[in-house]
């Protein structure tokens, strides 16, 4: 059954697996380049990375699948052309070439065009130059742009000469990050981290100022901040309790009435009763689910440690599963795992009308299970896959380059990296089909598949420089309408 759009520009999102029909992307831009060693990890990377490689050989295969499932009249009969083409311009917002599509939508495209309007121009560079410290010089200077470099600019920090101006924001390729859709709201996040600040502030102008969003713009929902924060002494504000940071990434809509929400290094507990509370009182859910997982830089977020397939399917690490430590005491390596691996996480559930009594659930296995069989509906067995097969130390090892974080495309059909073996030997074992986006790619041009077709598949996606930016297909995307 297909969710009714009529009365929010199709902008809704209630299952984590329902058929993609709209979502926003942002491609590696030329600030990725500019990321220096000695900033790496202030700027979250783990590493620097080569950015044609990024692009070329492995985000643009990423771009061409979602066209194809999502959007195939801008690129069926065109793809010889388009890779044919050196400058990419059919990747590159404000170009002649670019695919400008109104399903797979680049947020660079959206601030180039809220930025033709001089009102909003204004103060959009007047709120950029604040933050980033710019002399009055450099302020006035960015008005000679017009509005497509000027998108260019504030995301990537660099001027057309690439001289810099500010950082560049080279997390945006995580478009999860900055919002997400919450049946028909849609949730502003507070990122956790000082280098990620501009882009909370360019996705609040878009998502205020843009006519794609005009229609709900009742239901963009902002976390309130501790209103005593400018108080609080330097340690309380970095506490669980004062901070008010959360970030998409720990927010999944798994069914109309049920959210689960992270509680990790990027999400307070704080943020995440004030969304609870904000909820509740909107009627937009009737359970919410908290999960504090430990505050770990490899479990970053939920949607690092599981992500759903279809809708009886998980993929989890199986180090936080109901089966970690038996897996762990077959394993006669086992003494090079964490002692105590499950001793920050917890699950609580709140019922509305019922928050002061949550419901405390023993493990990952079971609240997966519960979500299947009673908010799904789902009467098959529920099925999960673990991160490197259940196999030490691959589960870790491959959880780390994002083996459980994928996007569904619809039910059974999701995005993954090429390198997490063991993994795609997991799903292979389940019977489903693994195959390269080049291959898949190239059969859907030449009508040997169809999107509309494919069942169980795990499409991989080239990942040597994805994956050092420590986010996978499920990062990338930020989905704004679904089935």
């Amino acid at each position: 059954m297909k969710t009714d759009t009529s009365n929010h520009s199709g902008i809704n999102v209630s299952t984590e697996t329902g058929r993609l029909r709209k979502l926003l992307i942002h491609s590696p831009d030329r600030g990725l380049g500019k990321v220096v060693p000695s900033k790496a990890q202030d700027w979250l990377f783990e590493d620097i990375v080569h950015l044609d490689t990024m692009r070329r050989a492995e985000y643009d295969y990423f771009v061409k699948l979602l066209l194809y499932f999502l959007d195939p009249a801008k690129i069926k009969g065109r793809l010889k052309a388009i890779d044919a083409d050196t400058s990419r311009e059919f990747y590159i917002p404000g170009s002649e070439s670019y695919f400008n599509s109104d399903k797979v939508i680049d947020i660079q495209k959206l601030l180039g065009e809220i930025l033709e309007n001089e009102s909003v121009r204004i103060k959009l560079t007047a709120a950029i130059c604040g933050i980033e410290k710019c002399s009055f010089q450099t302020h006035e200077a960015l008005t000679a742009y017009d509005a497509n470099e000027l998108a260019t600019i504030f995301i990537s920090g660099s001027l057309p000469d690439r001289r810099m101006l500010f950082a560049p924001l080279p997390n945006l390729i995580f478009m999860r990050d900055i919002g997400i859709v919450i049946n028909d709201h849609i949730l502003l996040n507070k990122p956790a981290k000082a280098a990620r600040t501009r882009e909370s502030i360019l996705a609040q102008f878009v998502f205020f100022h843009h006519p794609m969003f005009a229609d709900i713009r009742e239901n963009i929902i902002e976390i309130p901040e501790n209103e005593r924060h400018f108080l609080l002494p330097d340690e309380e504000k970095a506490s669980d309790y004062h901070r008010c940071t959360l970030e998409g990434g720990d927010v999944m809509m798994v069914a109309p009435r049920h959210l689960l929400i992270g509680c990790s290094e990027r999400t307070s507990v704080y943020a995440a009763q004030q969304v609870m509370k904000i909820l509740f009182d909107r009627n937009v859910v009737d359970t919410i689910t908290i999960i504090k997982i430990p505050k770990k830089r490899d479990y970053m977020h939920i949607d690092t440690l599981f992500t759903q397939v279809k809708k009886n399917m998980w993929v989890l690490l199986g180090a936080l599963a109901r089966t970690g430590d038996e897996a762990k005491k077959r394993d006669v390596l086992h003494f090079f795992a964490p002692a105590e691996p499950q001793q920050d996480f917890r699950i609580l559930q709140f019922i509305k009308g019922h928050e002061h009594k949550p419901i405390e659930i023993e493990n990952l296995e079971d609240l997966l299970t519960d979500i299947s069989r009673n908010d799904l509906n789902c009467e098959d067995d529920v099925q999960f896959i673990y991160s490197g097969n259940n196999e030490f130390p691959f589960g870790e090892r491959e959880q780390w380059t994002d083996s459980c974080n994928l996007l569904a495309i619809q039910n059974g059909v999701v995005i993954g990296y090429d390198r997490n073996d063991k993994t795609l030997e997991a799903f292979r074992e389940r019977g489903f089909h693994i195959i390269s986006a080049a291959e898949l790619i190239f059969r859907f041009e030449n009508d040997d598949l169809s999107p509309d077709t494919l069942t169980d598949t795990f499409i991989t996606l080239p990942s040597a420089e994805l994956s050092r930016a420590r986010g996978g297909s499920h990062c990338m995307s930020m989905p704004v309408l679904r089935d």
